[in-house]
């Protein structure tokens, strides 16, 4: 099993940064998993104990200038660790300003993501400064624990509003309530609302528009037989829609949520080299 990868090019390693802080803010810990082609950070919450779940897959390509790796048998040429997504954070922060950044999968004591960043020196040495990273090697036979999440038949899909202007509406809500109720329809229309026995509080978008979604074989999901007007709620734990909003360092050139009504909100935010999936349980 080895690893290793460099990256030179500086907008793409702060842009690699940029996301690895996004998900040092959704999870405390987290499944790195490496193929040939793609990383994936996953976040495996069991949804049905209240966790909330994450699923953010990059294409290596667009990121590194060299990418190696020999997974753990040639037909299951994969890797799976798990690690503290901050202390990979805070290795990168370093890397603001460096020539290059080198990551390898070692293992003196125990197994380790060594992160070797070079910084630029005015002789003609450069300096390395080297963290290493404890990861646990997640073995073959758990690797089904950490599929991608299959995406519930959802009541309403709906394009979420500027996420700076959610995030603030959200900001404020927290400060009344811990739950929110995220409710929109098929035209275009979304609320968030706190109610408390003080008070109630509703923020209302309009005209956000609905993403034409088909399912896998070609006919619409349950949404299509929805009344346009009628809303689909779900009431969720206010700080986990917060961590989401607040972690967001990748302005996604798309972003959308599905609900399940009563059951669960699915975020999916898109950039061109990075798609993140969050999926926040309702709470009953």
């Amino acid at each position: 099993m080895r690893f290793r990868a460099k990256i030179v090019d500086l907008a793409c390693l702060n842009h690699f940064s940029r996301i690895i802080n996004t998900i040092a803010k959704l999870a405390k810990t987290c499944i790195l998993r490496l193929t040939v082609c793609k990383l994936y950070f996953i976040l495996s919450d069991k949804v049905a104990n209240g966790g909330a779940s994450m699923w953010c897959e990059l294409s290596q390509g667009n990121f590194f200038d060299e990418f190696q790796m020999e997974g753990v048998a040639a037909d299951h040429n994969e890797i799976y660790l798990e690690l503290v997504p901050e202390n990979l954070s805070r290795a990168l922060k370093t890397s603001q300003s460096a020539k290059a950044v080198k990551m390898k999968l070692t293992n003196k004591h125990c197994p380790c993501l060594r992160v070797a960043v070079e910084l630029p020196s005015l002789s003609s040495s450069s300096r390395i400064v080297t963290h290493d990273i404890p990861v646990g090697v997640i073995p073959r036979r758990m690797w089904n624990d950490f599929r991608e999440p299959s995406v519930p038949d959802f009541d309403v899909s709906i394009y979420l509003p500027v996420l700076k202007t959610m995030k603030s509406v959200v900001e404020r809500m927290k400060n009344l309530s811990n739950f929110i109720v995220i409710e929109a329809n098929l035209n275009g229309e979304m609320n968030l609302k706190i109610e408390t026995d003080l008070v109630s509080v509703t923020t209302h978008f309009k005209d956000l528009g609905n993403p034409p979604w088909a399912s896998e074989d070609g006919c619409q999901s349950s949404a299509q037989d929805r009344d346009l007007e009628s809303m689909a709620e779900a009431c969720i734990d206010i700080k986990k829609l917060q961590q989401l909003l607040a972690g967001q360092q990748v302005n996604p050139t798309k972003a959308l949520c599905n609900i399940v009504h009563k059951r669960i909100v699915h975020f999916i935010l898109l950039h061109e080299e990075v798609s993140l999936q969050y999926f926040i349980p309702a709470i009953a």
